[in-house]
């Protein structure tokens, strides 16, 4: 019987040495080894004509030798050089200290020959090409996985011992879908598909073969996503919050009309808490769309019901923000609101936990401080995240645990089109205000090259001798760090220095500690500092509504709904307000992408174009806490798919809501394991 968790170390060609480099790339087992997809492909089989190809394009050739190999010697360098010819056409073959190919090759013989040709002057040549003999399909003449590596192990050992795995599992993996599934949507059967994944002899075989990948995986998603909703339905009874006390209260205290999308949003949460179910809501809405005044009265009806409510922001800066907005709000009702962050002293810390295990604070705003055990809430009833996707399921988890069933609202400024909210946060029910409140100016954007630079600096000076701020966001450094905080500190000094002398001019990045992060946004707030350099820390931030330009570096470098995030930093005020987006590149889609960006302000107009335009990637910038991490389905890509599953897993919950009929034996089992990481909300 196949042994699927037997250590990865006895598959043919491993041993002791290279399972520890298999256990880098998170390959502990069998099966781990043969779900390590591939991450792309390269086609190898059908041979083209050198004339044919254009100068750069990665191609198989079939030529013949018409030389020898010779050797030359440069430098430190052993060049061997190798004449071909496909037809009429020779082309000159190029390999470096590879002492070993002088004796391959042989007059007369063929050979395929798979790399990237170059045209110079008219002439053919291909350096360091993957070859074979006419007639041997070892390395060429086929479909080849490329695998994402780790240092020490090459494409050609890993695809040996994927294939030494796959051939030792073939025939003998179990299904894992039912029949009846299989059967009505043509699915590939799991031996099949995990073989044709790897080696797939044909580009059909390959759309097939994945087809029934991703379909498995996003139906084990999804199947276990509506089941945790419905436990959150079923379990024990949450609080229900008192009917006479009207949200309206406050409405009609406020300086301002609300949109009709949050009195909307307000009526389903007004709903949900006077229902005996805990509410489980995530609030989605773009920058500056008034997230922040529905948790507002969201409290107060929880407060004057007699419960505690509690907040979680994830910087000081941004809690200390929201305390602002709270008092000013709340403050006229006798409701009191207090601050909970890292930096304050140890005396006011234990002051606050006091007075609010016996019931003297009503909603304390802060930071994972709030997450200690010592914090301690007389009746929690409502417990508010802001921004999701920088807080993971384990801290949401916790903070609600500090109650007895709170009524949950998650609040997320990151626009994401409805059916990938519906896939993300399938575990919660979800509101849209998907409407800005009239007094929001429009941000004007352009989008200019480095041609433009001295007439940007010219209009930056003009806009701060008027008394405004400007935030320059630097490019991201392919996710280093260090690189990243080289960017920053080297522009900061260059714009000091040279462009802005007159100016004060302060950077921030990822690495500095809170304490100094906060003290650099303070003194930008108020107004201490003319010029913030930036990586993207500030994307969640504080509201300077004296900032009115934001200048983005490389922008073609980050994502639409990144740039949209940056961009909502600005126009926070009074004042007329610009983000300038400079790029390089003349391809057609940075091009597409700029255009966008300089014709909407709609996150989620920006975010569905996203979608379509970069496919795959991070959509977010940064990686969904909570979500179980998928193997092969890529939510952006396999759009159709999603949707498609999500109405499958629907109807076969509605039929059978636990999974315990006969026929879905298979499916939950294919959920329990897909999920046995998942922390339950």
């Amino acid at each position: 019987m196949l042994d699927l968790e037997k250590s990865v170390q006895y598959v043919k060609n491993v041993g002791p040495t290279r399972v520890k480099l298999l256990n880098k790339l998170n390959i502990h087992t069998l099966q781990d080894l043969i779900s390590y997809f591939p991450r792309n492909y390269e086609d190898r089989g059908v041979a083209k004509k050198l004339v044919n190809c254009q100068d750069g394009e990665e191609v198989l050739i079939k030529a013949t030798a018409i030389t020898k190999v010779s050797e030359i010697f440069a430098r430190r360098l052993k060049i061997y050089r190798l004449v071909v010819r496909d037809g009429e056409t020779p082309c000159t073959i190029t390999w470096y200290n590879q002492s070993y190919l002088k004796n391959i090759f042989k007059i007369g013989h063929t050979y395929n020959f798979y790399g990237k040709v170059e045209i110079k002057l008219g002439r053919y040549e291909m350096k360091s090409p993957i070859f074979d003999e006419s007639g041997e399909n070892k390395n060429t003449g086929k479909i080849i996985p490329i695998y994402p590596l780790t240092y020490g192990i090459t494409q050609n050992t890993i695809r040996k011992i994927i294939e030494n795995g796959v051939n030792e599992a073939y025939g003998n993996l179990e299904e894992t879908l039912p029949n009846y599934i299989i059967e009505k949507h043509k699915l590939m059967g799991i031996n099949d598909a995990i073989k044709k994944i790897h080696f797939p002899e044909s580009k059909s075989d390959f759309i097939r073969a994945r087809y029934r990948l991703v379909f498995e995986e996003l139906l084990g998603f999804q199947l276990a996503l509506l089941h945790i909703k419905e436990n959150y339905k079923t379990q024990e009874k949450g609080i229900i919050f008192d009917k006479n006390v009207k949200m309206s209260d406050v409405i009609n205290t406020l300086p301002f009309h609300l949109t009709k999308a949050q009195l909307r949003v307000l009526q389903e949460i007004d709903d949900d808490m006077e229902n005996i179910r805990p509410m489980n809501r995530l609030l989605q809405g773009d920058v500056g769309s008034g997230k922040t005044i529905v948790s507002i009265i969201a409290s107060y009806k929880a407060v004057k019901s007699g419960y505690q409510v509690a907040m979680l922001a994830p910087t000081a800066i941004l809690a200390s923000q929201h305390l602002e907005n709270f008092k000013k709000t709340l403050d006229q009702f006798g409701i009191k609101s207090e601050l909970l962050i890292s930096s304050i002293t140890k005396k006011n810390k234990q002051n606050i936990k006091e007075r609010l295990a016996n019931g003297e604070i009503d909603i304390l705003i802060g930071t994972h401080a709030m997450l200690e055990e010592d914090v301690i809430f007389k009746n929690l009833g409502l417990v508010i995240t802001d921004e999701q996707h920088r807080f993971g399921v384990k801290q949401r988890a916790k903070i609600a645990s500090k109650g007895k069933n709170p009524d949950v609202i998650v609040m997320s400024a990151t626009p994401i089109p409805r059916t990938l909210a519906l896939i993300l946060y399938g575990d919660l029910d979800i509101s849209i205000i998907d409407e800005l409140p009239p007094n929001r100016k429009k941000i004007d954007t352009f989008a200019v090259t480095k041609q433009l630079e001295d007439r940007l600096n010219g209009f930056i000076a003009k806009q701060i001798n008027e008394g405004r701020q400007c935030y320059i966001v630097c490019p991201l450094v392919e996710e280093n760090e260090e690189m990243d905080l080289k960017s920053v500190v080297e522009l900061s000094e260059k714009l000091q220095k040279e462009t802005f002398p007159q100016y004060r001019v302060e950077y921030l990045h990822g690495k500095m500690k809170a304490k100094e992060k906060d003290d650099i946004m303070l003194r930008f707030k108020n107004g201490e500092i003319d010029i913030l350099i930036s990586t993207t820390v500030i994307e969640v931030g504080v509201d300077v509504p004296n900032a009115n330009i934001m200048v983005i570096e490389n922008a073609e470098r980050f994502g639409l709904a990144q740039l949209h995030q940056l961009r909502g930093r600005v126009g926070r005020g009074e004042y007329k307000s610009y983000c300038i987006l400079k790029y390089e590149g003349r391809g057609k889609v940075v091009q597409e992408r700029m255009k966008i960006m300089c014709q909407t302000n709609d996150g989620f107009v920006i975010s569905e174009k996203d979608l379509e335009l970069r496919g795959s990637g991070d959509f977010f910038g940064t990686a969904q806490h909570g979500i179980p991490e998928m193997k092969i389905a890529n939510l952006f890509e396999d759009i159709k798919v999603v949707k498609e599953v999500q109405d499958i897993s629907c109807k076969i919950l509605a039929d059978d809501p636990n999974l315990e009929q006969e026929k879905n034996m298979k499916l939950k089992k294919l959920t329990a394991s897909k999920f046995t990481k998942r922390i339950e909300i």
